[in-house]
């Protein structure tokens, strides 16, 4: 069973684990007759290269510091939760602040604090937000990043909307694919 502290579900006995609980298992359950080809599946070994579109306040930053973001490798920290990937790494320059008028946040979302260490809005992101965004990660590649292990490393690599819009039909017929199979 899953746990999500912040939201007060699941845990154990209502609170974190701690040392010396014990769990209960459930009985195994009953093999599927579906499959799914293992050569679909992500390594989660890699170091993955994740698709992000510049924007929406890419001109708040140093050309220097967009490039920083999209040649450096970037740690994942253990404080990333589903609120927020927080990565370390080479520091992204701002050319003025680094903060903005509060706007909205979609998933993926880079922000870029102060420090110059970027940090991705995941699932359970706040609507609004006053810190500047570097760029979003596409959608399909934020479920790549959400299983990347704090110490393991991310890069960056730019794509344009429109190669982010045909990316992503490419993900969604490659699912399908999957979906069939499983049947």
């Amino acid at each position: 069973r899953s746990t999500y502290l912040r939201g007060r579900l699941g845990g154990y006995e209502g609170r974190a684990l701690r040392r010396d609980d014990v769990l209960r298992l459930q009985p195994a359950p009953v093999p599927s007759e579906r499959w799914i080809d293992p050569t679909s599946l992500p390594d989660l070994e890699i170091e993955p290269t994740l698709r992000v579109v510049l924007g929406p306040q890419a001109d708040r930053f140093t050309e220097e510091g967009v490039d920083t973001l999209l040649t450096a490798a970037y740690e994942m920290l253990p404080q990333s939760d589903r609120m927020g990937a927080r990565l370390s790494g080479p520091r992204i320059k701002h050319t003025r602040g680094h903060d903005i008028i509060s706007d909205g946040i979609a998933l993926g979302s880079i922000q870029v604090p102060g420090d110059g260490q970027p940090i991705v809005l995941l699932v359970d992101r706040q609507s609004t937000g006053g810190y500047t965004k570097v760029a979003t990660v596409c959608s399909f590649d934020v479920r790549r990043l959400a299983q990347v292990r704090p110490g393991r490393r991310v890069r960056f690599e730019r794509v344009t909307a429109d190669e982010a819009h045909r990316l992503l039909h490419a993900h969604r017929a490659a699912l399908d694919a999957v979906s069939i199979q499983a049947r």
